[in-house]
């Protein structure tokens, strides 16, 4: 949307509408005296609740004259701007925020702020409540259309959220050769078709065929880009708890960890194996026996868990792996399905994301660290294999607890 300079230069000429905004920054010393945060949240907030639009900073939105943003002060306004998207909105925005340059009228170029905002999976609320763009203004959304609108998309993310098609996502951005390995052999069908009947494709409220959420999470080599929250925050740290204060550094090793799902879980394994202790055991008869700090079948099979059954429609929720000397932590956003318990857990089968476990059901399984060709089962021996494995190796049962009714934890007891 308004992607090269000859069309943001068109539409300032013809002026704001229902797609775009223009913001002139003003300045008072190194501060931003205006526009305020408020204000831009509320018009962020309204395209999101639209069908997204783009904000141009730099130009004045009354004489449509480019005016510019001191090149010193860039880094200034695009913090202000993530700041309101991030703060002051909820759930926050992770608008596409661009620098360039555009001539003013005597042909100097000009720094500008080009800020995207695609329509939303979401309802968003900012400072000044629920707007919507209607021509060059945002409007507070009626109590009737904000309630169809809820609905609406309460359907689409709540009712098979992984086959809801991602705004801004188109069928390019899917790799072909991620997608296809879910497909029949010798289809001759074509690739649209080939991905809506695998989940991976769905038709938006305007009939543009994009990427599914399955679609992004699984045949995208960033599905991050789309999905900022999707991915693995992984961090391994020095003795117990976690201790910031500390003189001597306290994270070990961290790393976000990204990519296709199924490449998430390796690395989530990998990540796990590479920094768990591994002690030198001698048995009389048995000669020397390596006795690891974690069961990596029981990992495995954790972090599948995690990636297959968390809610992504939690925006800004990630899955979050922490390491200790004595335990393993797994964070998975989402309440648990279908009225399930932290204690029904071993004898209770519900799935939240059918597409996404599906196709890691057909995904191969890389690395020593389970029994199984593929990534998934279908029959629920994930959370037994967790606890009686881990337990046999450690002594102490492994902990599933609720958190504030949105995040479920896993704790894994190290060997000792």
């Amino acid at each position: 949307m308004l992607n090269t300079k000859s069309e943001l230069l068109e539409k300032i000429r013809l002026g704001e509408d229902s797609f775009f905004e223009l913001k002139e920054v003003r300045f008072a010393g190194d501060k931003i005296r205006g526009p305020s945060q408020n204000d831009i949240a509320d018009e962020l907030a309204a395209f999101a609740n639209s069908r997204g639009g783009v904000s141009l900073f730099g130009v004045d939105d009354s004489t449509r004259d480019i005016v510019g943003i001191p090149l010193d002060k860039l880094d200034a306004v695009e913090a202000f701007v993530r700041q309101a998207s991030e703060d002051s909105i909820k759930p926050p925005l992770a608008p596409v925020i661009e620098r360039l340059t555009l001539p003013n009228s005597s042909g100097q170029e000009m720094p500008v702020l080009r800020v995207e905002v695609p329509p939303s999976l979401f309802v968003h609320q900012s400072p000044g409540g629920y707007f919507y763009r209607v021509g060059a203004s945002k409007r507070p959304i009626p109590p009737d259309q904000l309630a169809r609108l809820f609905q609406q998309r309460s359907q689409s993310r709540i009712i098979r959220f992984d086959e809801s098609p991602v705004p801004n996502a188109h069928l390019d951005d899917l790799k072909e050769s991620l997608w296809q390995r879910f497909a029949p052999l010798e289809s001759s069908e074509p690739a649209e078709t080939l991905l809506k009947k695998l989940g991976m494709a769905a038709e938006d409220i305007q009939g543009v065929i994009r990427p599914s959420v399955a679609g992004v999470l699984m045949a995208c080599e960033e599905p991050d880009r789309f999905l900022p929250h999707a991915f693995i925050q992984a961090v391994f740290y020095r003795g117990t708890t976690v201790n910031p204060q500390d003189t001597a550094p306290y994270q070990i090793d961290a790393a976000d960890l990204k990519g296709p799902l199924d490449e998430q879980i390796f690395t989530a394994c990998n990540f796990v194996k590479r920094n768990m202790s591994v002690k030198a055991w001698k048995k009389e008869g048995l000669g020397r026996i390596d006795l690891p700090q974690y069961d990596m079948m029981a990992v495995f099979e954790a972090v599948t868990n995690a990636v297959a059954h968390r809610d992504y429609s939690m925006a800004g929720s990630k899955i979050r792996l922490r390491m200790f000397d004595d335990r393993l932590e797994i964070y998975s956003p989402g309440m648990l399905p279908n009225t399930m318990t932290p204690d029904s857990l071993a004898y209770r089968q519900a799935s939240r994301n059918e597409t996404i476990t599906s196709l890691l059901a057909r995904c191969p399984a890389k690395g020593d660290w389970t029994h199984r060709s593929h990534i998934m089962d279908k029959r629920g021996e994930g959370v037994p294999l967790i606890l009686s494995r881990s337990e046999g190796l450690s002594g102490r049962k492994p902990e599933y607890r609720l958190i504030d009714d949105s995040e479920l934890l896993l704790t894994i007891y190290a060997a000792e």
